[in-house]
């Protein structure tokens, strides 16, 4: 779990998910717009809409990157970010897609100009940097592939780094009453917590991950505790409101 990747090598990754997620949405069936998607309460429109949302949103933070006063992710805040989504989520798919094509082209094409900016400062979250908000959009691309239809774009589609950078990423989400020792096979096992409570979590590197990331698994992942098979340790809420670890 020691790989991080260089602003270059990340910037071809991110690049990548973002050309493999046109690639999908361009594939998409019109009537599958109005069926819900993989992630719980939303449906395939709110979830193109976030797209589009989202990209619109990472363009404005690279291009105010180090500025004294960068705006925040989104106008009005995690409501104006609902609003937006839902207003968006009405569209007729002949138009919400191509919307969310253009967003997502757009974004794309600002991409390789942030390694200058790397380090610099944006408002995407308190402490944040170019870089920060270049893995967020990297979770973004992929993990929503994946909500889109995850038969298409499992979990096991998705590249190691992702899955090794996804398990630092989601520390935050382990109880403080917990220690989580995730066993992927073959490879050495994460630590993940320091509480009194321990459970060992064996399965893929990208199963573990997805398991993390409260999205299905494609294999088996199996929870023991006190070397016993035990019920998986509950996680805590998705941590939106804060920066996460690289």
């Amino acid at each position: 779990m020691t790989q991080h990747l260089s602003p270059e090598e990340l910037i071809t990754e991110v690049t990548r998910a973002l050309d493999e997620l046109q690639a999908q949405l361009r594939a998409l069936p019109d009537e599958d717009f109005a069926k819900p998607s993989s992630l719980p309460d939303w449906t395939v429109s709110q979830l193109v809409a976030h797209l589009h949302s989202f990209a619109r949103a990472a363009i404005r933070q690279f291009a105010n990157a180090g500025s004294a006063n960068p705006p925040e992710m989104y106008d009005g805040g995690m409501a104006g970010r609902v609003e937006a989504i839902n207003m968006a989520a009405l569209m007729r798919p002949d138009s919400l897609r191509p919307l969310a094509l253009d967003s997502l082209d757009e974004l794309r094409a600002v991409l390789p100009g942030t390694v200058q900016k790397w380090e610099e400062n944006v408002g995407y979250r308190p402490g944040a940097t170019v870089a920060d908000m270049m893995h967020a959009t990297w979770r973004e691309m992929l993990i929503h592939a994946t909500d889109l239809d995850e038969f298409k774009r499992p979990a096991a589609s998705w590249p190691r780094s992702f899955s090794e950078h996804l398990i630092r990423a989601l520390q935050p989400r382990v109880a403080e009453t917990d220690r989580i020792v995730l066993q992927p096979h073959g490879k050495e096992p994460i630590v993940l917590g320091e509480g009194a409570h321990s459970y060992v979590l064996t399965g893929t590197d990208f199963d573990l991950a997805a398991w993390l990331a409260g999205r299905p698994p494609q294999g088996v992942v199996q929870a023991s505790s006190d070397a016993e098979l035990s019920d998986f340790p509950t996680l805590l809420p998705w941590p939106s409101g804060q920066l996460l670890p690289r």
